[in-house]
Formats: C-alpha cells, sequence, structure tokens
C-alpha cells in the first residue's frame, strides 16, 4: 500500500472518529483532545498529505469543469455542420472568420474530412477578433439553415484580408445563399443565442482563443496539423470502439 493511499484512508477514519465520539463523560473528553493530538502530530510528520491531497482535490475538480464544458459543447443544435451529418465521431471547431490560424486549418480539415466518412464537423461559431467577426459569425449560422454553409465557409476561409459587411456578403453570394433571407435570419434571437451559447462553452473550458477543437473530451487549444489530428481522431475511435 502506497504511503499518500495509507495516509488518505487513515486521515479520514482519524477524523470520523473525532467528529463521532460522544462529547458527555470526561473521559470521552479526553479520548477526543487525544485524537486531535494524534491527527495534529500525523499531519506535522507528514505535511505531504495535505499537499496530496490539495493536488487530488484540485484534478477533481478540473476534470469535472472540463466535463461540464464538454458537455455545454455538446450541446450543438442550430450549429454548422460539414462531414457526415449523422457520423458517428463528432469533432467541435470554435472558430472565428477573421482568425489566420483558422484559415491556416481550413485545408487540413477538409482534407481529413475527405478521408473520414464517419467525422461529424461542428463549427462554433466564435468571433471574438472584431465585430466583423461576429457579422461573418451570424451569416455562417443563418447559412446552415439554407443548407449552403459548406459553400459559404470555404468562401470565407479562402478569402484573404480582414472580412467586411462586402466580403461577407460577396460570399453569400458566391455560395448561391439567398441574401435577403440570410440578412434575416442573421438578425434572429435564434443566431444570437447560438453564438452566445458557444461562448458559454468555450468560457466554461477557457478556451480564450481560436481555433481550438475538442475531440471526445480532449481539448485542443490552437492550430494542429493533419497527422496530428488524425492521430487524435483515430485515438478516439479506438475509445468509442
Amino acid at each position: 500500500m502506497s504511503r499518500f493511499f495509507a495516509s488518505m484512508v487513515a486521515l479520514p477514519l482519524m477524523l470520523i472518529g473525532l467528529a463521532t465520539t460522544p462529547a458527555k463523560a470526561d473521559i470521552d473528553q479526553k479520548d477526543r483532545a487525544e485524537m486531535q493530538r494524534m491527527i495534529e502530530q500525523y499531519i506535522k510528520n507528514n505535511p505531504e498529505v495535505l499537499r496530496d491531497a490539495l493536488v487530488s482535490l484540485a484534478a477533481r475538480e478540473e476534470a469535472e469543469r472540463v466535463q461540464a464544458g464538454i458537455m455545454l459543447v455538446r450541446n450543438d443544435d442550430g450549429d454548422p455542420v460539414m462531414g457526415n451529418p449523422n457520423g458517428s465521431l463528432t469533432i467541435y471547431e470554435f472558430s472565428d472568420y477573421n482568425c489566420g490560424y483558422c484559415k491556416r486549418m481550413f485545408a487540413p480539415i477538409m482534407q481529413m474530412l475527405a478521408a473520414n466518412d464517419d467525422v461529424r464537423m461542428v463549427i462554433k461559431e466564435f468571433p471574438i477578433l472584431s465585430q466583423s467577426s461576429v457579422t461573418a459569425a451570424k451569416a455562417g449560422i443563418a447559412a446552415q439553415k439554407q443548407e449552403k454553409f459548406k459553400s459559404f465557409h470555404a468562401e470565407m476561409m479562402t478569402y484573404r484580408g480582414q472580412v467586411n459587411d462586402a466580403s461577407i456578403m460577396q460570399a453569400a453570394g458566391a455560395a448561391g445563399l439567398d441574401l435577403a433571407q440570410l440578412k434575416q435570419d442573421m438578425d434572429s434571437p435564434e443566431t444570437t443565442a447560438i453564438i452566445t451559447r458557444t461562448r458559454s462553452a468555450a468560457a466554461a473550458l477557457t478556451i480564450s482563443g481560436t481555433p481550438a477543437l475538442v475531440i471526445g473530451d480532449t481539448v485542443i487549444p490552437g492550430a494542429i496539423g493533419i497527422e496530428e489530428l488524425q492521430t487524435v481522431i483515430d485515438k478516439e475511435r479506438t475509445k468509442q470502439g
């Protein structure tokens, strides 16, 4: 039995004994005092017990925080989807249309989707870089409603420079979107709610930049290459069985 495990067993037992010992009789008071002295002495002799317990508690709380955040991410109703909409493995990408690293990842992601027909790719529109990012994110969500998000997304991700209203509408037109309907959907409360939901999920996972990927229970901040991405996918596929 490891020293840490033994201490984790012994200390709670002593604390329980101290807490549950009756306080009526003098002899019981003496027992309580002696038990308290033993606990204090044990901690003095083994200060690492408290350190290890705090480390263990912090790790558990971190795992619980991440799991809660991932549950928020998986609430993806209305988010744009690429790849296989019924795929058994879902990847979430937090993205901003003004993010240069997101644009660099676009080609590898499309390559990955072509090679993995069981992947469902959900784009979490996460506009953080400018007001035009917000407009573009709303357009992306609205494009999903017309089932032309993939084409719009490709136009936006291959656009060079800072996006603006004109380039967003130009991309929408090139993607074959009904612009009047697009603008109406962009201004809808539902679209705003989706972005707000994504921001909440990002905050829960302490995601503050783009791109960021969530694959299974794994959060990957920053851009990665196609080989690393495929490795993570393969590991998640194996985990899922």
